[in-house]
């Protein structure tokens, strides 16, 4: 492989308070926020993964590090890009999530799939599909 490769260190998650956004993920992903998270910035394994120098690699199964920054500007149109998680029951994991903090959005069935739009407390979509 190349070294020119590029892999996927962070997810960057621009919110108008960046502690809720980053409680809301810790708790849907399972992973704790990282010590003095607060509403400007907060993060998910973000020390001792990034220096001056850069981000440290990866390894095989290593999940990326997640944060969660203050802007200024609210959300104003539909993401360009978004996540999709998946579990093993939908319909479950909705519940889970709309506890959280989250909201349904609407199912889709396109193209012979089917999933689950939803936001993040401050609106941002992501999908939910089922686990085989």
């Amino acid at each position: 492989m190349s070294d020119v490769t590029a892999t996927v260190a962070s997810i960057t998650v621009d919110c108008v308070d960046a502690l809720v956004v980053g409680t809301f993920w810790s708790a849907v992903l399972g992973r704790a926020l990282d010590e003095g998270a607060s509403s400007e910035f907060a993060a998910i394994d973000f020390a001792g993964r990034r220096d001056a120098a850069g981000w440290a690699p990866l390894g095989p199964g290593d999940q990326p590090t997640w944060l969660f920054v203050r802007v200024p500007e609210p959300k104003t149109a539909k993401n360009r890009m978004h996540l999709d998680v998946a579990a093993a029951d939908v319909e479950a994991e909705v519940g889970r999530l709309v506890e959280l903090g989250a909201t349904r959005v609407g199912d889709v069935d396109e193209f012979g799939y089917a999933w689950t739009v939803m936001a993040d407390p401050e609106g941002n979509e992501f999908c939910l599909a089922a686990t085989r």
